[in-house]
């Protein structure tokens, strides 16, 4: 490991706005933090928003800035990419943010019912290929992790230049009758005035370079309603 590496990893554990606990401590285990972010980690009441496979944090840190009124977690597995997300927080002294170095698997140890506002899912790995559908991030299998903290008819936005992952995500929703807010293969063209669309992550920007549309996709979950499998239903 180089040094300016070893560096980071040792200031990304001293940082007071980062958890990254050990595997063994969230595998089938709830964290001591489950439940308590407001009161503990915020010190305040407001709404948690979460991005999930949040790289540099460039969303979390830019939905921060924008609405000091909410909590925000960047959550990914990738500890030189959360040094640069954290580092900035602190650099900027935003008190509405906080980062989660694990797998998304494990999510459901770290949070409770309801205790969930809303989640983007930024530019995530698309695992192309039918077979490789149950480990997208808007899978049945992870839409139904996140009904168990998300509060009932909680937002989830997807952003990705993957057209597969847009259409599949887009099929996991109509064919489970959830409500679909907006969808759009072409989201720049869309002339929408809002304050959320200048922000844009270190692959997106790379992406809008090389001239790919992105796509967009915000639904919200139901908590009683369990996802199905999207090809499934649509083959009966």
């Amino acid at each position: 490991m180089g040094k300016n590496k070893l560096g980071r990893w040792t200031e990304l554990g001293a940082f007071d706005n980062v958890i990254q606990p050990e595997i063994g401590d969230v595998s089938a285990k709830d964290h001591p933090v489950k439940g308590r972010w407001n009161k503990e980690m915020f010190k305040n009441e407001n709404p948690i928003i979460l991005e999930l496979g949040c790289g540099k944090g460039e969303y979390t840190i830019g939905l921060a800035t924008r609405f000091p009124g909410n909590n925000y977690i960047g959550i990914d597995i990738k500890g030189a990419r959360l040094w640069r997300g954290a580092k900035t927080a602190n650099e900027q002294k935003l008190p509405n943010v906080a980062f989660v170095r694990t797998r998304i698997e494990f999510i459901n140890s770290f949070f409770s019912t309801d205790e969930v506002d809303e989640i983007w899912i930024t530019f995530p790995d698309p695992h192309p290929g039918g077979s490789n559908s149950n480990k997208r991030l808007t899978s049945p299998w992870f839409l139904n992790s996140y009904r168990q903290f998300l509060k009932n008819k909680g937002k989830v936005h997807l952003k990705t230049d993957n057209t597969e992952l847009f259409n599949y995500t887009k099929t996991v929703v109509e064919n489970n009758n959830l409500e679909m807010v907006f969808a759009t293969s072409d989201l720049y063209s869309e002339n929408l005035s809002d304050d959320i669309l200048p922000i844009r992550t270190h692959y997106e920007k790379i992406f809008l370079n090389k001239g790919l549309k992105i796509n967009y996709l915000f639904f919200s979950l139901e908590r009683e309603k369990i996802i199905e499998d999207a090809l499934r239903k649509a083959k009966k």
